[in-house]
């Protein structure tokens, strides 16, 4: 064959298996300070949790979902939280492996927090931009009812951040607690801007250290777990990083944003339609499990770059017949 008819098939394969092999980038993480539910669990050991929500969170869902504390998301969310998640599965994300983390119980453990400012700590493992919007529960919150979107004060969020600095594997941003007394929910909702993907996480708070509900026995209190603790479990999750991003965001390069695609108002205040209360509609198998981060389904990124590649290799079989007829009208 000749050399330069070699050269062109070689261009043409070679070429493939990038193509065929290129995945998309996700985001990562949970809140720290106020300690996640799905944190706490981790750092007691999911082999062995200590408290009994933790021991009951993984009888209901497994070990597998504390290695995966950082994957509570939904792919395709682009601000249709409500629409998404119904009640009752707001700190699962409606998704069935974390399915645990939405046992209403007034024994989780609590992080103590006081009315006024508060500093919150968001643990990452991949940086993305976007906006964090936390919530809480509103008076009168009952802990051992599962939680509602109309539990949530959805009018004001007790911190809103766009963009914020990433140091020592945290995002770093500031609120402000409003007036509340005993046991308290927060909801965290941080919506990627250069993707539709969203994470969310339920954070129990207490007081005025005041744990204990109806009676009960206080509940322990909450912990984050180590960056050493996150490292020696590492081997064991699933969640995907497709090599963007470390556990510590600081050192990590944040890609440019892409534009804002439109979105539904993020976890507004307006009343639930009956769309919006809708569970999640059945999807092709695959779909947004961890594609979904692009904005399209599963069948969106491996179908666009698996034609160009089939069409490359069509170029390529064009120019080399055509050559090869030439070459032979000339003998």
């Amino acid at each position: 064959m000749p050399a330069r008819r070699t050269a062109v098939t070689v261009a043409a394969l070679g070429a493939l298996p990038l193509a065929l092999t290129a995945t998309p980038a996700a985001a990562h993480g949970s809140m720290g300070d106020p300690v996640s539910r799905v944190s706490q669990c981790y750092a007691e050991g999911p082999e062995s949790p200590k408290s009994a929500a933790c021991k009951a969170a993984v009888g209901a869902g497994g070990t597998q979902a504390l290695y995966d504390w950082n994957g509570i998301r939904i792919g395709d969310a682009g601000g249709r939280h409500r629409r998404l998640i119904p009640d009752g599965k707001l700190c699962s994300a409606n998704n069935e492996q974390f399915k645990g983390l939405d046992l209403a119980r007034a024994d989780w453990p609590a992080t103590d927090v006081r009315s006024g400012s508060h500093t919150f700590k968001y643990r990452v493992t991949a940086p993305h931009k976007g906006t964090f919007k936390v919530y809480i529960t509103k008076p009168g919150y009952d802990p051992a009812e599962p939680l509602a979107w109309n539990d949530l004060d959805l009018e004001h969020p007790v911190a809103t951040a766009t963009d914020p600095a990433a140091t020592g594997g945290f995002y770093t941003f500031s609120g402000s607690l409003p007036e509340r007394s005993g046991r308290h929910l927060l909801y965290a909702v941080w919506q990627r801007s250069d993707s539709p993907e969203a994470f969310y996480s339920c954070s129990d708070v207490t007081f005025g250290g005041d744990s204990a509900a109806g009676g009960a026995a206080p509940a322990p209190t909450a912990s984050a777990p180590t960056k050493e603790q996150i490292e020696a479990g590492n081997d064991k999750s699933t969640v995907e990083h497709h090599g963007h991003g470390d556990n510590d965001p600081s050192t990590s390069a944040e890609p440019a944003a892409a534009p804002n695609r439109p979105t539904e108002a993020d976890a507004g205040p307006k009343q639930p339609t009956e769309a919006d209360a809708a569970p999640n509609q059945p999807k092709a198998a695959g779909a947004t499990e961890n594609l979904a981060e692009t904005g399209g389904d599963s069948s969106t990124p491996y179908l666009a770059i698996g034609g160009a590649a089939a069409l490359a290799l069509g170029s390529s079989a064009v120019f080399l017949s055509a050559r090869r007829r030439a070459v032979s009208g000339r003998r």
